[in-house]
């Protein structure tokens, strides 16, 4: 069999394309944070992760073109040999001190942050244990870590007691969840999945690339549940409230130097541009200086979920500016996304495998910076698009 028979073999994209309802890497020819520009054709975004608005901050800006010119656009190595600049530093200590960490170490991107950290400390013997919605680089670090792997059905914290009882006493377990999930906009329940922890001796990492900037006063899931020093590992990006690119682990000091002498991701890729760190330090100072931003978004969130319910449409059970509207079927779903793109309003159609055929979704999410015109724009033409449809009554 030749290997790129499977190649040849996969159809489904095409096919999409064909009917004309392709939805994926579509090239944005501008952007403005609330609002993008794709040929000449202006949408609302609410499909971006960029939750306050700091993109287009003027000191985010600012800051990562005077790194830029400081230090070049590239590092040029990885941080264990010539990549680390003293700007990484001082974002690796400020954000421990937000955070309420004893330390923390900076990565390239967030996917590389979750593959290093969890495949450095899972070894022969140890056991990792995830929700199964958990994001694709945790399952990823899982795979590629020596030690076993074991599943919990979302948010199913009997099922997690079973898992964890049924492992061996004496071996090494992490527990690893999203702090707010990424497509459902839920939050992981922290106060029950803590003392289930505690009670069979497993250390517990959250990922919270969706919940840093938006939870906790952005501190993050377990401020939010007031557990900051009951948690072992927190997860972060900078490529969403952050408005920059990269990613960070924190925890206990002799914890992350372990990770930093272990993890491939981190000892083997180029370290983050100067450009990339300084905006994150930026973003961090307005995330401090402007808390109204936190709050903002949290409020569009209910408006905007209250909204959808309103109009007869299906959220789950988002807690967070991530919004889903489920429509439960893949075709159905691209064709509410074409709709509602050619009225100017910018999704993203989620659909199997990524979530199950039943739960074909829109992913929405939103921004400190959206305008109320801009979100009642929004709740009108999903309910248009709806009606026409036959999505909702």
């Amino acid at each position: 069999m030749d290997l790129f028979d499977k190649c040849r073999a996969f159809t489904q994209a095409k096919e999409i394309q064909a009917a004309g309802l392709y939805p994926y890497f579509i090239p944005l020819t501008d952007s403005e944070g609330t609002e993008v520009t794709v040929g000449n054709h202006r949408l609302i975004m609410i499909g971006s992760n960029n939750y306050l608005g700091l993109t287009m901050h003027p000191r985010v800006r600012q800051a990562a073109i005077e790194a830029t010119r400081r230090y070049g656009t590239s590092c040029t190595g990885s941080r264990f040999l010539n990549g680390t600049l003293e700007l990484h530093l001082e974002l690796e200590h400020r954000l421990a001190e937000f955070v309420g960490m004893e330390a923390v170490l900076v990565f390239s991107t967030g996917y590389q942050t979750n593959v290093g950290t969890i495949s450095a400390l899972v070894g022969r013997g140890d056991f990792v244990v995830t929700d199964k919605e958990d994001h694709a680089s945790i399952v990823d670090g899982c795979q590629m870590a020596f030690g076993e792997m074991r599943r919990f059905r979302h948010n199913d914290m009997a099922h997690l007691e079973r898992v964890l009882a049924g492992l061996p006493g004496d071996a090494g377990k992490l527990v690893v969840v999203d702090g707010v999930f990424s497509m459902g906009g839920d939050i992981a329940p922290l106060p029950e999945i803590v003392p289930l922890c505690r009670k069979y001796e497993a250390r517990l990492m959250v990922d919270d690339a969706h919940s840093v900037g938006v939870l906790g006063g952005g501190r993050g899931t377990a401020a939010h549940f007031g557990l900051t020093d009951q948690v072992d590992l927190t997860m972060g990006t900078f490529s969403k409230s952050f408005a920059s690119l990269g990613g960070f682990i924190a925890g206990a000091e002799d914890v992350i130097h372990y990770v930093q002498h272990n993890a491939r991701s981190l000892i083997f890729s180029a370290s983050m541009p100067p450009g990339n760190t300084a905006a994150a330090l930026a973003a961090l100072e307005v995330m401090q200086e402007e808390p109204e931003r936190i709050a903002r978004v949290n409020q569009i969130g209910e408006r905007m979920r209250a909204g959808f319910r309103r109009l007869g449409f299906n959220v789950g059970g988002s807690e967070t500016p991530i919004i889903p509207v489920i429509i439960g079927d893949d075709m159905r779903t691209f064709v509410a996304w074409k709709a509602l793109y050619e009225a100017g309003i910018y999704t993203n159609p989620v659909i199997s495998p990524a979530v199950p055929p039943e739960s074909a979704l829109l992913r929405t999410s939103y921004m400190a910076t959206h305008t109320d015109e801009q979100l009642d724009c929004v709740l009108a033409t999903f309910g248009e698009v709806g009606q026409a449809l036959g999505l909702i009554g």
